[in-house]
């Protein structure tokens, strides 16, 4: 009988061991949620884009532990909502990150994507127009008065001391091909890798003057803030990591790049794919580089100079609280 009751007795710690162990473990997730997040990229759906979009179908950002939104639109906007903790990152040139942290909004520079700055003027070859110093008494058009396409363009002009007052700067909006072609300009602000891909398509030889050739600048990257920064940095890490190996791959292999932005890019399966696929050829130029996210202090201070002069900033920052290469691969 003792034996009976001595047994009874196990089985029945056993088993409400075994059932408060099985509690515990249906308490506890298998895994940690995916964070819903927010990333702004500027101007439209474009192939340009195609490291995020590469990013995403590997699914690089959830295994960073990120569920991804992708909005398109303007960088100013997104780099606001930023600073005001509404919106964790978005992809912005480093002008917007210096002319933000002067009106008091902590956004911070986390990894740099494009390592050129991709603004340059172009014009046909037969304007013979291949220096800053062929442009005064030009007429040349730009896209607005705003912008990394302004600042790079004034940027040029200080690296070759001249200045607006030695042009005819005209705002067209981004009808940079047509007022080319038709004459109404004898140059026009672009970006580098959309442009003159499009005039060669159309039979037109055309000479570049890139802004990259005479001044160092801080092009597109991720933008994140403070807070970010400093309570989530492993999260952070992570994020970057997922950004660059996006980079990286669409680099690596175009082709498989270009397949993946067919599904992200509204009506790319019906664009001139010829002339898609070399605005990706000359885009990867822009970003590779040995240490992919890296963002070179020089390009800071240059951008820092230049906003200065154009009357942008009206004081020096602390560069040091602008932008980190802590986070990066």
């Amino acid at each position: 009988m003792r034996q009976h009751q001595t047994k009874l007795i196990l089985i029945g710690f056993i088993l409400i061991l075994t059932l408060g162990l099985s509690a515990c473990q249906t308490t506890q997730p298998t895994e940690e949620a995916l964070v819903a997040t927010r990333l702004t990229l500027g101007y439209i759906p474009n192939i340009q884009f195609a490291p995020i979009y590469v990013a995403l179908e590997k699914g690089y950002f959830e295994d960073a532990g990120f569920e991804v939104t992708l909005e398109y639109g303007n960088e100013t906007d997104a780099v606001a909502l930023v600073g005001a903790g509404e919106q964790t990152f978005a992809i912005a040139s480093g002008e917007q990150v210096l002319l933000a942290r002067e009106q008091g909004l902590p956004v911070v520079y986390v990894a740099a994507w494009y390592q050129e700055y991709p603004v340059g003027v172009v014009s046909l070859a037969e304007a013979g127009i291949t220096t800053p110093q062929d442009l005064p008494g030009t007429i040349v058009g730009i896209p607005g008065l705003y912008g990394a396409s302004y600042i790079g363009f004034n940027a040029l002009l200080n690296a070759a001391n001249l200045s607006e007052s030695n042009i005819d700067l005209r705002s067209i909006g981004y009808n940079q091909v047509e007022s080319l072609v038709t004459g109404q300009v004898e140059a026009a602000v672009i970006y580098l890798a959309n442009e003159p891909v499009v005039l060669h398509s159309q039979g037109e030889d055309v000479d570049i003057i890139r802004v990259a050739d005479y001044l160092h600048l801080v092009a597109n990257g991720l933008v994140t803030n403070e807070k970010m920064v400093s309570r989530q940095p492993e999260k952070l890490r992570a994020f970057i990591a997922a950004l660059t190996q996006g980079i990286v791959d669409a680099a690596t292999d175009p082709d498989e790049a270009y397949q993946i932005s067919m599904a992200y890019v509204e009506n790319l399966a019906d664009a001139d794919e010829t002339v898609q696929r070399e605005i990706l050829a000359e885009s990867i130029k822009l970003w590779q580089t040995n240490q992919p996210g890296y963002s070179d202090p020089t390009g800071w201070k240059n951008m820092q100079t230049v906003l200065l002069d154009m009357g942008l900033l009206f004081q020096s920052l602390d560069l040091e609280q602008a932008f980190t290469n802590d986070f990066i691969p």
